[in-house]
């Protein structure tokens, strides 16, 4: 992870379309609406009937993708990918979706999450004869989905699909189908969409909007849907279970335009910043936010104090991935890139910041310098959710465990670190209270409290073989 990145960020990005003329089209427009999961790469996998395409790149999607290139993706299925590069080093060879041949004919896969068994699975493979090309947990599948038995491609994926662990929502491409799967636990989004005869899937559902598709429902937990000339079919390929839907995908990761297992991202964070407002209050002028994950928590923050809104912090979205830096050191440079203040906001005013988390802290503490230096006779920092204590391996990327901040550390510790006049977390309880369905009952929250819904003893033992 770049020490210069003070968030988790998510694996992956995906979205599948059957049925359109424009699959290919389609697939880069729900790749660009899913930009925020995935920067390092993009690629899309199309298939006319008789061949499967696919063009990859490194860099954002405007960058990979031309009119040029889509038009030599034709056909009326299409799967496509954005990467953030954890699992599996960063090159072009890791790029998806992953596309290979086996005896039933070409297939291709894109995979958001992280699967917890993707070590012990690669050596059983690699025993059978199996050669690896990448470093991927998509490359795992497909090499289980080409060992096995199985006389049909569904048959060979669902035998697949029950030998892996952890966190999964998948897209295959064939020459004439396309077939999702979500893991059992749901960690992971993965919404289905419709336009007239065309089925369309994605991680988020503002991956439906630029292209007037109508949002129908997410695939279910250890659901696998198949969709082909006849239409779509469903099967549950995985025993069901409670589901453990990830907590950060509204606190921080989803855009707040997109519906995410079931509930819109904005209220969600909105009642993030409600209930944060009332659990830990402060007396304060105005409450700004730290743009953009955080804008709607803050607006539900103000609205339950009485502290006005304020825009005080001003984000540069336009950041190229070569940035060239000064040869000069100047001292938070990273901070200043990518935010700038408004000293008539800021000056002489008492100040709440609501963020959705902190990490490492680095960016935080540059902000707050900033803030003040923009004359703000307070500082007070207010958190959306708990204390990161834990990593994560279901699909977010943490730093290691003494990276985090918050790991043997008290609030009041952090506080005098980040150099402000107080700080404050949302409780683990008035977090899930602002959750959607159930109380909070179905979400994993292992980051926070340590409390792994699916073993990750193999990941622990990979972790400590690489240190010693």
């Amino acid at each position: 992870m770049n020490n210069s990145i003070d968030k988790p960020e998510d694996y992956c990005g995906i979205v599948g379309v059957f049925g359109s003329p424009e699959a290919s089209i389609w697939t880069y427009l729900g790749l660009y609406s899913l930009q925020h999961r995935g920067q390092e790469s993009s690629g899309i996998a199309s298939s006319d009937g008789e061949k499967i395409h696919k063009h990859l790149g490194m860099g954002l999607v405007s960058d990979v993708f031309d009119q040029n290139v889509l038009e030599e993706l034709p056909g009326h299925i299409a799967i496509g990918h954005n990467r953030y590069s954890t699992t599996g080093s960063s090159n072009e060879q890791n790029i998806g979706p992953i596309v290979v041949n086996h005896k039933l004919g070409t297939i291709g896969v894109a995979h958001n999450g992280n699967l917890v068994n993707s070590h012990s699975l690669r050596g059983k493979l690699e025993d059978r004869g199996s050669i690896f090309q990448t470093t991927t947990d998509s490359e795992v599948i497909l090499h289980l989905v080409a060992k096995s038995w199985r006389n049909s491609i569904e048959e060979k994926i669902s035998e697949a699909v029950q030998q892996i662990e952890g966190a999964f929502s998948l897209v295959f491409i064939t020459k004439d189908k396309l077939i999702a799967v979500r893991d059992q636990h749901g960690f992971r989004p993965l919404a289905i969409g419709k336009k007239k005869d065309s089925f369309i899937f994605a991680s988020e559902t503002c991956a439906f909007d630029l292209i007037e598709a109508e949002y129908i429902r997410d695939v279910k937990p250890g659901e696998m849907l198949i969709v082909d000339k006849k239409g779509m079919k469903s099967r549950q390929v995985i025993e069901k279970t409670t589901p453990k839907h990830c907590v950060f995908e509204f606190v921080y990761f989803s855009r707040p335009d997109s519906q995410i297992f079931g509930e819109y991202v904005d209220k969600t964070r909105r009642k993030l910043g409600k209930n944060l407002a009332e659990e830990k209050p402060s007396e304060a002028d105005i409450v700004i936010s730290v743009p953009d994950s955080s804008n709607t928590a803050a607006l539900g923050y103000s609205a339950r104090s009485e502290a006005k809104y304020e825009i005080g912090l001003i984000r540069n979205h336009y950041i190229g991935r070569t940035f060239i830096h000064p040869k000069q050191k100047i001292r938070d440079m990273n901070v200043l890139i990518k935010y700038n203040t408004v000293g008539g906001v800021l000056n002489d005013r008492r100040v709440v910041m609501v963020d959705d988390s902190i990490v490492r802290g680095t960016t935080i503490k540059g902000l707050v310098k900033r803030i003040r230096k923009a004359g703000a006779k307070e500082v007070h920092i207010r958190v959306t959710s708990p204390p990161i204590k834990y990593p994560c391996y279901y699909g977010m990327d943490f730093p290691t465990k003494e990276e985090l901040i918050a790991n043997g550390r008290s609030v009041s510790e952090i506080a005098k670190y980040l150099g402000v006049n107080s700080l404050e977390y949302l409780s683990l309880e008035m977090m899930l209270n602002a959750m959607p369905k159930d109380n909070g009952q179905n979400y994993c929250t292992a980051c926070f409290d340590g409390n792994y819904p699916v073993s990750i003893k193999e990941c622990l033992t990979k972790e400590k073989e690489q240190k010693d």
